[in-house]
């Protein structure tokens, strides 16, 4: 092996930090801890989840969130999660798609969904707010709707006379919190798909 040869396999190996942000993973939820484990804050354990399957940790303060450069499919990205409250997480995920320059259809999005019961995700690459004022704000400063995510189940109001707000700020049961903490590994690998552009396949394998 000569000095060339040698210089090669040194950079070949050096970590690919230097690659350009190509992807943003964004959780939702509320900051602050008194709405720790809410059903509206499921996104966020799923990209703490996310970061910590890669060995990172959501930690970094910038474009009014926490987050963190990570690879993941291959691809280096952010993983993020709004400090702006859930109804302005279009503001902190706008800010960082305009300093990246990521189109919005490489922001792929964790919420929470009320019309699925805990433990099943939904995958979806395109599509309106339905209701969730989260994925509202995202499509009012991204000025598209052209964006994927994955839909997490935190299960249905009791009744029609149930409160929304006070619903989703709720924390879940033991055994509806756990069937969702079970689901985690599959978001993760759907997340894998999702950033290689394999929607399709993610849909077709974790959608359920």
């Amino acid at each position: 092996m000569d000095i060339f040869d040698l210089f090669k396999k040194i950079e070949s190996k050096k970590p690919a930090a230097s690659a350009p942000i190509e992807f943003i993973i964004a959780g939702l939820g509320n900051p602050g801890k008194e709405y720790e484990r809410t059903r509206h804050n499921v996104g966020f354990a799923a990209v703490d989840f996310i970061a910590e399957r890669l060995g990172a940790k959501i930690d970094r303060a910038k474009y009014r969130a926490l987050i963190c450069e990570v690879t993941i499919g291959e691809k280096r990205g952010i993983l993020m999660k709004p400090q702006t409250f859930m109804n302005l997480s279009g503001a902190a995920i706008a800010e960082a798609a305009s300093f990246y320059k990521i189109p919005p259809e490489r922001v792929l999005v964790l919420a929470d969904d009320i019309s699925l019961a805990p433990g099943r995700l939904r995958i979806r690459r395109k599509g309106s707010a339905g209701g969730h004022n989260g994925l509202k704000s995202i499509i009012a400063e991204l000025g598209s709707q052209e964006f994927p995510r994955i839909k997490l189940g935190v299960g249905e109001k009791p009744s029609p006379d149930t409160d929304l707000a006070s619903w989703v700020l709720g924390k879940m049961p033991e055994a509806e919190n756990q069937a969702f903490f079970d689901i985690l590994p599959a978001v993760y690998d759907a997340s894998v798909l999702c950033v290689r552009g394999e929607i399709e396949t993610a849909m077709c394998r974790f959608s359920h």
